[in-house]
């Protein structure tokens, strides 16, 4: 991190997180943020559900709900970048305060509830959008919608033009009743729906599933179950959690979706143990607590194809991502693997 980024990081900590989150939105969007392009070398190119990345680091869907800073996002060392989630109707979230910093636990708590300007603003600025890595969009329902699995699909009918992947959002746990739809009926339902829509697309967008990380056993291996039959192309392991075990700062029990670094082990145990049940024949995006390469590269070995994160830029700036890129090259030299996707799974034992 350089001096400039930990004053301008510590002048944001002064602030009202969601303020905070909205000024670091602009000032990447009028350019006021040095950005390096993407980071990549032949042992991090990676191939994911089609898409050719630069790099296997990709900035998770929550920090840039409307598609307001893509192209700067695209050219700041991510490998990819996914923005929203966008719902088919503008709606404005949950009551504030919603998002809170938990500095001693380098973690972060949010119960914005899907607030966002709607699909076909959102559509419209990704149509626009200079993109340097492939973008994609979370899906997600309204909140008072009277169908919300037919939700997700409007939603791509809207934007599927303009992204390189798409990912159906069931697992966020603040919009009441939404991880309902991870249960093995209605997720295989939402999911047809999907690809049905998909398939009118001008072109086969990747369609990626995000789930929970606090699913038991049983729900695990029906989840498992639907994303092999239903022809999805990757599985995102995963999004925040409801528990609360161990946490110091004064925000822990604050209600809403726990992010950074005590979502780690959790998320990492569901990504091997999903990588076990699918047998490595769907990939997985591994997602939760990554501040550092070695997290990075212990999801990969866990299972995950790629990776990402967005919590841990609260603590560690954006320099984060192209620190956690390199760190991987090095890596995986030094592990004695070719390229990076070698490593996919190779340590998955040791979470099971």
């Amino acid at each position: 991190m350089t001096p400039l980024e930990r004053a301008g990081l510590a002048v944001l900590h002064r602030l009202d997180p969601e303020l905070a989150h909205g000024l670091s939105l602009r000032a990447l969007s009028w350019g006021l943020v040095p950005l390096p392009g993407p980071v990549t070398s032949p042992r991090l190119r990676t191939r994911l559900a089609g898409l050719e990345l630069p790099n296997p680091v990709g900035l998770a869907a929550g920090y840039d709900k409307n598609a307001e800073a893509v192209g700067a996002l695209t050219r700041a060392g991510f490998g990819f970048v996914e923005v929203g989630a966008a719902t088919p109707l503008p709606q404005p979230g949950n009551p504030k305060p919603r998002l809170f910093r938990l500095p001693e636990d380098r973690a972060v708590i949010n119960r914005f509830g899907f607030n966002n300007d709607g699909a076909e603003a959102i559509a419209a600025r990704l149509a626009r959008a200079d993109r340097r890595v492939p973008v994609g969009l979370n899906l997600g329902a309204n909140k008072t919608s009277a169908d919300r699995a037919a939700d997700f699909a409007r939603v791509l009918a809207l934007a599927g033009p303009h992204v390189d992947f798409a990912t159906v959002n069931v697992s966020s746990p603040n919009t009441e009743r939404l991880r309902d739809l991870q249960g093995k009926a209605a997720l295989s339902a939402l999911l047809a729906g999907v690809m049905e829509t998909r398939g009118a697309l001008p072109w086969k967008v990747p369609i990626f599933l995000k789930i929970a990380p606090d699913l038991a056993e049983a729900e695990l291996a029906e989840l498992a179950e639907v994303a092999l039959a239903s022809g999805i192309d990757a599985v995102i392991a995963t999004n925040t959690t409801l528990a609360r075990d161990g946490l110091k700062s004064r925000h822990a029990g604050e209600a809403g979706g726990l992010s950074g670094a005590p979502l780690f082990e959790r998320s990492t145990r569901v990504l091997a143990r999903l990588h076990h049940l699918t047998e490595g024949r769907i990939p997985l995006i591994g997602v939760g607590g990554i501040a550092s390469a070695a997290d990075a590269w212990a999801k990969i070995r866990a299972g995950a194809s790629a990776v990402q994160l967005y919590s841990a830029l609260v603590y560690g700036g954006l320099s984060l991502v192209g620190d956690i890129a390199r760190g991987l090259d090095v890596l995986v030299e030094e592990k004695g693997f070719a390229t990076l996707s070698d490593a996919v799974g190779s340590g998955r034992g040791d979470w099971l």
